[in-house]
């Protein structure tokens, strides 16, 4: 396989940051995988039947595990919420886009003294530096500063797995010899992490997995390394259920050799690796889980759009074993991540998110609402919701149409009538009514989006 550059970070010398919550005399290093189009039912440890991430199902035996983590129903919402802690509402502009203005867990760590390194999928912009712009030294991406096809032989062929178009911090890298894109990614962390492993760093690793076009692995059995690539968007060889599976069973390998890694270069005790997914299943996959029919549904606010999987590994720091309910949305990241890394949160900071540091030990939190704003992309409707633990108030963005539904169940729930309310239902209603209403009223640097409805 094709060697990267040597990976050079660069140094910037930082205050030291007491922290009364971690005793180790070297701040940590942290490693955030974002898989793509991977809903909560899809692994195994989750209740997944058919799918095999035996990796993901260790490392939630011996760390946390979440089971009320909800992303946005689509890809570039998600990662602009995840990056920067921040309800889309706010700060969200259109598809494809991270407005440049914005702060990202990445800027704070580098102005802090870490390294830091992002693989995988950006659509966050198209100008060469966005990812340095944006905090990250070093970059191996799919869909900068190229679109996603390229054409052979007169016909359209996707670029993202095998014999990938990707960019090496902002140059065009092609491959044409077998590789595969997530594989190439996994090294090129890899070799960050080596170059890294006597200094804190933070690896963002966006994964190209499990996104559609639904294709053979280098572990399928009908893997053709000769291949350009699918003509078609959800897959040329209509097997979307086994290529989904083996492009799982590819992602949890993933993880497993940045697990080993780490091991191998004895810092494994002192990183932190968060895994989650930034929207659900897509929706030709349909998951056996806990005995269901899971269809999945990218795009929309439903559970099968928006729940997702959270897990939590780092030996000795974390409880082991720990399985929680406590209610999580995307902007509770960055806030996690200053945290840990012992980095003061912006002054700025509106304060949408709450540090996930309480749950990882069992201990109290307080984040009494889930709340996800979208502003629809294509033939997906623009819709916001409110939620706690057992209610989800849904409606449209000018707050018409709304839905108070029974949510306690994944996967099943419950529409209220809002005239047969109790009165703790009624006092629930009003609140997350209350919630959505005082965010729409907050100042926004949204630009108009002609394709949502």
């Amino acid at each position: 396989m094709k060697k990267f550059p040597s990976v050079i970070p660069g140094f910037i010398l930082a205050l030291c940051l007491c922290s009364s919550v971690f005793a180790a005399t070297s701040r940590p290093n942290v490693i955030l995988i974002l898989a793509d189009d991977l809903g909560y039912e899809a692994i195994g440890v989750n209740g997944a039947e058919q799918v095999q991430t035996p990796n993901l199902d260790r490392l939630a035996g011996e760390g946390v595990r979440f089971t009320n983590c909800f992303a946005n129903p689509i890809c570039t919402p998600s990662r602009v919420k995840i990056m920067t802690g921040q309800y889309n509402v706010r700060n969200y502009t259109k598809f494809g886009e991270l407005d440049r203005g914005q702060t990202t867990f990445a800027r704070l760590a580098q102005e802090a003294g870490y390294a830091t390194c992002i693989a995988g999928k950006w659509q966050l912009g198209v100008e060469k530096d966005s990812p340095q712009h944006f905090g990250f030294e070093e970059s191996l991406l799919w869909n900068h500063t190229r679109r996603n096809q390229k054409k052979v032989k007169g016909k359209r062929v996707d670029t993202r797995f095998v014999n990938p178009q990707l960019e090496l911090n902002g140059e065009p890298v092609d491959y044409g010899n077998g590789e595969y894109a997530p594989q190439l990614c996994a090294d090129f962390v890899s070799e960050f992490i080596e170059a890294n492993k006597d200094q804190p760093f933070l690896v963002y690793y966006p994964m190209i997995l499990t996104h559609c076009p639904f294709d053979p692995t280098p572990d399928s059995s009908d893997w053709d390394p000769t291949r350009p690539g699918s003509t078609t968007y959800k897959g040329d060889q209509n097997r979307p259920q086994k290529h989904f599976k083996d492009m799982a069973s590819y992602m949890d390998k993933i993880v497993g050799q940045l697990e080993a890694r780490l091991v191998d270069l004895g810092i494994r005790d002192n990183t932190l690796i968060l895994f989650t997914g930034d929207n659900g299943t897509d929706t030709p996959i349909v998951t056996r889980w806990e005995g269901k029919a899971i269809a999945g549904d990218k795009g929309n606010m439903t559970d099968a759009g928006t729940r997702v999987p959270l897990i939590a590994s780092w030996p000795g720091k974390i409880k082991s074993g720990l399985v929680t309910d406590e209610l999580v949305d995307f902007a509770d990241f960055l806030p996690t991540l200053c945290e840990v890394m012992q980095i003061p949160l912006p002054e700025d900071y509106p304060g949408d998110g709450v540090s996930l540091w309480p749950a990882l030990n069992g201990g109290e939190r307080h984040k009494p609402y889930a709340y996800v704003w979208f502003s629809g992309h294509g033939k997906f409707p623009a819709n916001v919701y409110a939620r706690t633990k057992e209610y989800r108030y849904l409606c449209n963005l000018d707050l018409s149409n709304p839905v108070f539904a029974d949510v306690s169940k994944p996967y099943a729930p419950i529409t209220l009538d809002p005239t047969r309310l109790n009165s703790e239902q009624e006092n629930i209603m009003s609140e997350l009514r209350q919630k959505v209403g005082d965010m729409a009223k907050v100042p926004t640097i949204r630009k108009p989006n002609k394709r949502a409805k």
